[in-house]
C-alpha cells in the first residue's frame, strides 16, 4: 500500500510543480485614456500581459475603475489571450477599456491577474 501511495505522489508531484500562478504573470506598459467626447467617450486601458511561468498558460485579468477616493465604480474581467496559452516568455497586447462604460468620475484604474488556466 505504501508503494502505491509513493508511486502516485511521484506521478502527481511533477505536474503540481509546474502549475502556473497569478504571480507568474506580469502586466506591463499600461496606458489609460478616454477616447472621443460626450456620450461617445470610450475608455482605453491598454497593456501587455507577459507569461513568466515555465509552462504555457493563459491568465484572466481584472480591471477596476475607481473614483477619486478609491471606491470601485466598475469592474470587469477578461482573458487577454483568449483561449490561447502563452508560451513561457511570450506576451500579448490587450485593451480591456472597451469592457467598461466610461464615467466622468473614474479617476484611477488597477489591473490584476485573478486566474490562471492552461487550455
Amino acid at each position: 500500500m505504501k508503494s502505491i501511495i509513493a508511486a502516485t505522489l511521484l506521478l502527481v508531484a511533477p505536474i503540481a510543480a509546474h502549475a502556473c500562478a497569478s504571480t507568474d504573470f506580469a502586466i506591463q506598459d499600461v496606458k489609460v485614456s478616454a477616447v472621443g467626447s460626450g456620450m461617445a467617450t470610450r475608455l482605453s486601458v491598454k497593456g501587455k500581459l507577459v507569461n513568466n511561468c515555465t509552462t504555457a498558460a493563459a491568465a484572466q485579468v481584472r480591471l477596476d475603475a475607481k473614483d477619486g477616493t478609491g471606491n470601485v465604480l466598475a469592474s470587469k474581467v477578461g482573458w487577454p489571450g483568449g483561449t490561447t496559452n502563452l508560451s513561457p516568455g511570450q506576451s500579448v497586447d490587450f485593451d480591456l477599456g472597451r469592457l467598461l462604460h466610461y464615467q466622468s468620475d473614474m479617476q484611477s484604474y488597477s489591473l490584476s491577474v485573478v486566474d490562471v488556466r492552461a487550455w
